[in-house]
């Protein structure tokens, strides 16, 4: 399967602050979301059609230490451009690695994700 620019899979993501990660997202990756009220939203997939994850409301600590999410993108240094523009922080990269190069960013919460290209 074809990785599409600035998509993952479905996952979760908790966010202390609901409105300024949904804030961060769409500024830093064009992402759109389906509001469930104060506690949820939904990512919605690149195409429109059903959802690819969500953004869990929550009152704990968060940051790295669970899960690494990598996303695709088509180029990585706009990419981390975004990142920072919307808030976020570069913390690791860009790299080589055997696949491509990636990074590795912290999102205003304080979660880490990765994001890797091809070339």
């Amino acid at each position: 399967m074809p990785q599409t620019h600035h998509t993952i899979d479905y996952i979760e993501i908790p966010a202390r602050d609901l409105a300024a990660a949904t804030a961060f997202y769409a500024a830093a990756f064009g992402w759109r979301f389906n509001d469930y009220g104060p506690a949820y939203a939904g990512i919605r997939s690149a195409d429109g059609e059903g959802e690819v994850g969500g953004l869990a409301a929550t009152d704990e600590p968060t940051g790295s230490g669970g899960p690494l999410v990598l996303l695709y993108s088509d180029d990585l240094e706009a990419t981390a451009e975004a990142v920072v523009a919307a808030g976020g922080a570069v913390v690791r990269g860009p790299y080589d690695f055997p696949g491509g190069r990636r990074l590795h960013f912290t999102d205003p919460t304080g979660n880490e994700l990765g994001v890797w290209s091809e070339g």
